[in-house]
C-alpha cells in the first residue's frame, strides 16, 4: 500500500515537472520568436535611410512625407515592448506606404536601379517580418493557452508567468493614399 502511494506521488510529481519544463520551453520559444521579429525590424530600419537618400533627389517637393518616414522610423527604433512596437511599427508602415504611393508620381525614380533594389529589399524584409510575426503570435497563443488550461495553469501561476501580448501592426491611417497621374 505504501509503495503504491509512493508510486502515485512520483507519477504526479513527474507530471508536474513535465508541465513546468513544457512551459519553460514554450516561454523560451516566444522569446526566440520575438528576437526574430527584432532582427527583421532592425533590417527594415537599416534600409529606410538608404531609401530616403535615394528618393530625396527626386522628391524635392515631398519633404513632409520624407520627414514623416524619418520620424516614424526614429519612434519605431526607440519603442520598447510588444505593445509600443506594434503602434510604432504601424505608424512606420503607414509612412512608408505613403512614400511608396507618392513614388508613382516620379517615373524617373521608379526607373532608378538603386531605388528598385532598395524597394525589392524592403518588400522582401516586409515578407520576413510578416512570417516572423505569424510565428511569434502562434508561439504566444500556444503559451497563453497552456497558461489557461488545467492543470498547467496551476504550474504557470506558481511560476508567475504572465500572458504575452500579440504583435499586431496597427495601421494608423486606413485610408488608401491617392495617386494621380
Amino acid at each position: 500500500m505504501l509503495i503504491a502511494l509512493l508510486v502515485i506521488l512520483v507519477v504526479i510529481g513527474a507530471y508536474f515537472i513535465g508541465l513546468y519544463n513544457t512551459l519553460i520551453r514554450i516561454r523560451n520559444q516566444v522569446k526566440n520568436a520575438w528576437s526574430q521579429i527584432d532582427v527583421q525590424l532592425k533590417r527594415r530600419h537599416d534600409l529606410i535611410p538608404n531609401l530616403i537618400e535615394t528618393v530625396k533627389g527626386y522628391m524635392k517637393h515631398e519633404k513632409e512625407t520624407l520627414t514623416g518616414v524619418i520620424e516614424a522610423r526614429s519612434k519605431a527604433i526607440s519603442a520598447n515592448g510588444v505593445a509600443d512596437k506594434s503602434v510604432a511599427e504601424g505608424h512606420l508602415q503607414t509612412a512608408l506606404d505613403k512614400l511608396l504611393a507618392i513614388v508613382e508620381n516620379y517615373p524617373n525614380l521608379k526607373a532608378d536601379q538603386s531605388f528598385a533594389t532598395l524597394q525589392e529589399e524592403l518588400s522582401s524584409t516586409e515578407n520576413r517580418i510578416a512570417f516572423a510575426r505569424q510565428y511569434y503570435n502562434d508561439s504566444v497563443m500556444n503559451l497563453n493557452n497552456r497558461m489557461e488550461v488545467f492543470p498547467s495553469n496551476i504550474v504557470a501561476s506558481g511560476m508567475n508567468l504572465k500572458k504575452e501580448s500579440y504583435f499586431e501592426i496597427e495601421m494608423t491611417d486606413k485610408e488608401v493614399p491617392k495617386v494621380s497621374f
